[in-house]
């Protein structure tokens, strides 16, 4: 799995290194028992300090996300798919609203505001369709 950090983001790097992990569970990517990777190895394909991949190991594993087993490792903990999914619909439905909020108080209507969402997913679909490399009509 590879970890992308966004150094334009308002979301600090060790909480977008959290969200990735947890979306990644959640999905079925990474699932209990499986190795995240070692702290140095993530730091140096992120490209951030070693301390930051730490910090957000350590929430990881306070929130009961990742165990840690010294001298073998991090891993996803036996109870991690449930709590990541409902952390992942509670963080995108956060973020769905707040972008919402937003349209409408720049004066779209709700119909105008379906178009925009309509449209980004359409967009969102073939690009997906595209590297995975299947030839999807996208309307």
């Amino acid at each position: 799995m590879r970890i992308e950090i966004d150094p334009r983001s308002p979301q600090p790097p060790s909480e977008q290194i959290q969200d990735q992990f947890r979306f990644a569970v959640a999905s079925g990517r990474l699932v209990p028992g499986d190795r995240l990777p070692s702290v140095r190895g993530l730091a140096a394909q992120a490209l951030v300090n070693p301390n930051t991949v730490a910090k957000a190991y350590r929430e990881l594993e306070r929130e009961g996300t990742v165990e840690t087993r010294p001298g073998d490792g991090v891993f996803v903990a036996a109870r991690a798919t449930q709590r990541c999914e409902a952390m992942r619909s509670r963080t995108i439905g956060d973020r769905v609203t707040r972008v919402v909020e937003e349209a409408v108080a720049a004066g779209l209507s709700p119909r105008e505001v379906e178009v925009v969402v309509a449209r980004a997913l359409s967009r969102t679909a073939a690009t997906a369709a595209a590297a995975l490399g299947i030839a999807e009509e996208v309307r």
